[in-house]
């Protein structure tokens, strides 16, 4: 197993490379457009690409600090979650990790997450909720899971896809401010004044981009989190922990729980270990969020973990 954790860490390494790249490129060329619309020409392309640049670099440094602060989560108080800093430490031991930090999100719904870019630079939180419906063997379970992300260099993938969606997510938010307050008014009078019609269709294929393929290609680069991860973790978890019903026992009774976490988003998702879209039953846009989905069902993820107990199929 250990060479399979090797080879899965070198994967990793080269998947956030990959993304960092792709990322790059994505915030340049949404900069580009911005550029376009706000001036009618791209003549400042450089500030594009220091820009592009400057926040991929600060992604791949900051990308664990922007995910606690963007799920409210506070460091966990020693004292009063002595048992979530004495698992994290157990599980740690067990890994042969160093202890990453220890957070606590207040929020009733019970859910967990890691991130972080490497083992040396990581933490884990931990939603109230869980540390109130779940008990000593679950709980352990879920750090497990969590700690089975660090040791296996998913965090780095996890927290940078993150950054990225919420980077698109705020420069289209920029683009629409730009286009409001005059920004397409000055492209169209520049090209009313030119007597052309090109750059407004190059306008307009701004707007679709922005709007529409710039989120969706950051949703595509969030799916880099493979599925696999999750059902790779849970049996990590069976592996430091040696209990296989701790992580199953956790995710049946996250499965029956109907609880949503508050504070997240479509950027940070898939950091938890339910993803809080997978509450979105019934929604007309669910189909299409499903492509996206980083998460297997968990009745799925469920039903490996009971194979390996011997115990019959999940109902849920």
């Amino acid at each position: 197993m250990s060479t399979d954790f090797r080879e899965l860490q070198k994967k990793n390494k080269r998947s956030t490379r990959w993304l960092l790249l792709a990322s790059f490129f994505l915030v340049f060329f949404v900069s580009c457009l911005i550029e376009l619309v706000l001036t009618g020409f791209i003549g400042f392309g450089i500030f594009a690409l220091i820009f592009s640049g400057l926040l991929t670099f600060f992604q791949y440094r900051k990308s664990s600090s922007l995910a606690l602060r963007a799920t409210g989560a506070i460091p966990a108080d020693p004292d009063k979650y002595a048992q979530l800093h004495n698992l994290v430490e157990e599980m740690s031991l067990s890994s042969g990790l160093p202890k990453p930090d220890v957070y606590i999100v207040i929020d009733p719904a019970p859910n967990a997450f890691a991130t972080g870019r490497d083992p040396d630079h990581a933490a884990i939180a931990a939603t109230t909720g869980l540390l109130e419906k779940m008990d000593r063997n679950e709980l352990q379970g879920v750090i497990a899971h969590e700690m089975a992300h660090i040791k296996n260099y998913d965090i780095r993938v996890m927290t940078i896809a993150a950054a990225t969606a919420g980077a698109v997510a705020i420069l289209a938010d920029l683009f629409w401010r730009i286009t409001f307050w005059g920004g397409l008014g000055g492209s169209r009078r520049n090209n009313n004044n030119s007597g052309g019609g090109p750059q407004m269709v190059i306008v307009l294929f701004a707007f679709l981009f922005v709007s529409v393929l710039a989120p969706l290609a950051a949703g595509l680069l969030k799916a880099a989190v493979s599925r696999s991860r999750e059902e790779l973790a849970d049996a990590t978890a069976v592996e430091l922990t040696r209990n296989p019903s701790g992580i199953r026992m956790a995710l049946e009774k996250l499965d029956r729980d109907v609880t949503v976490v508050r504070k997240t988003s479509h950027a940070t998702s898939h950091l938890w270990i339910e993803s809080p879209d997978d509450h979105e039953k019934g929604h007309k846009g669910k189909r299409m969020n499903d492509m996206f989905n980083t998460h297997p069902p968990l009745s799925e993820r469920i039903n490996l973990l009971r194979a390996m107990e011997g115990l019959p199929p999940y109902q849920s």
